[in-house]
């Protein structure tokens, strides 16, 4: 690993096969992911999901495109989970490394600035961002691998209100960031289309790390469930510690993101009875494997964006590979016709064009989970397809 400055990091695969050197020609592939600040799960996961992605190709041999073969290459920094960062590491693999494509990042700031710098550029990305601002009719260079809010917000919200039929009123707590403008509003929209009141709606500037006024604020107003919105896991996991630690008895959800592992690695046992969704289903045959490949890898927990950012990474390089060609343009028309391609989420469907103007989002099925004794436990399955 190379340090570039500070704020950056770049990361570079080096492919060999029993101390012999395969060679192939270059394919650098970029990488935008929050490597510092309370969305380090989030980087982290991107980096790792994407290498393993070009590792699996690399040990088959490389990616053979037209006839030609490649060595697929990550080229990775830091965006600090900023809207200057995005747009910044954006500019530093557009202009200085030339990538033609780029993986991530996650969360819309970060999203937003990536993309002012590589639509004009026609750069394909493939990230993550839950903003309706982030995938627009005009959107014919970037497209979203997951869904998002407006399409997991209202099933688990309904499943909420099945579960708990006695539970009314609800508090809101998010980033005052882009995120939090967009999200905070879909789902205050969604909990009042299911008959609850949204009692309590307040953001915070990130890096904050004392919640406790805002939470004694909420507390107040007699709250029966707290949603964490779309807050980094950093952030999240403080917000369900200090609430209990404060004695808020209620429901403590987050349906704006999924980041539960790395709560319950935060709030400890007050995080039991947490609840949330996660896209990678480990239930499933190929879900499974995938995880037994991670945890053998690198252990710990997994977060979800890491197999999502594989997932994305492998839909990619087999778009080359059917195009015949590393153009662009040739690459992500193949895209929209790989409705046969299975993938560790089951076959590849595109859709959001009734939603925001064009099919460049990933519909991908998730699961809803609690937590119970300190595990994340599958409670419900929701289909996109």
């Amino acid at each position: 690993m190379k340090m570039l400055g500070r704020g950056f990091l770049a990361t570079v695969g080096i492919v060999a096969f029993a101390g012999v050197a395969f060679a192939g020609e270059d394919l650098p592939i970029g990488a935008i992911g929050s490597l510092s600040g309370g969305a380090t799960d989030w980087g982290i996961a991107t980096q790792r999901g994407v290498q393993l992605a070009i590792d699996e190709v690399n040990a088959a041999g490389g990616l053979v495109v037209g006839g030609k073969t490649y060595t697929p290459r990550l080229i990775m920094y830091d965006d600090a989970y900023s809207g200057q960062g995005g747009s910044t590491a954006a500019t530093r693999l557009v202009n200085a490394d030339k990538v033609k494509y780029v993986m991530g990042p996650i969360g819309t700031p970060a999203v937003l600035g990536a993309l002012s710098v590589t639509r004009p550029a026609k750069v394909l990305t493939m990230h993550d961002g839950y903003s309706p601002k982030v995938l627009t009719a005009d959107s014919q260079y970037n497209y979203r691998i997951s869904v998002t809010t407006q399409e997991f917000g209202p099933p688990i919200i309904e499943w909420l209100k099945k579960t708990y039929p006695s539970l009314k009123k609800v508090a809101l707590i998010g980033p005052s960031d882009a995120t939090g403008q967009q999200v905070i509003p879909l789902l205050a929209e969604a909990y009042k289309a299911a008959g609850f009141e949204v009692s309590f709606s307040e953001k915070f500037e990130r890096g904050v790390s004392d919640f406790s006024p805002l939470l004694t604020r909420m507390m107040a107003q007699d709250i029966d469930i707290l949603d964490l919105d779309s807050n980094a896991p950093a952030d999240a996991g403080l917000l369900l510690k200090q609430a209990r630690q404060l004695g808020f008895q209620g429901k403590i959800v987050q349906i704006g993101g999924p980041s539960l592992e790395e709560n319950v690695a935060v709030a400890g046992p007050l995080a039991e009875d947490f609840i949330s969704f996660n896209f990678f289903d480990v239930e499933s045959p190929a879900a499974k494997k995938f995880h037994d490949e991670y945890m053998a890898k690198y252990g710990g927990t997994m977060n979800t964006w890491c197999p999502v950012m594989y997932n994305g990474a492998r839909i990619l390089m087999e778009a080359m590979k059917r195009s015949g060609s590393i153009d662009v343009d040739k690459v992500r028309q193949e895209l929209g016709k790989m409705t046969d391609y299975d993938t560790i989420f089951g076959a590849v469907k595109w859709g959001g064009k009734e939603a925001y103007g064009i099919d460049h989002q990933l519909m991908i099925n998730f699961v809803i989970q609690q937590v119970k004794d300190g595990k994340a436990v599958n409670v419900a399955k929701v289909s996109t397809h």
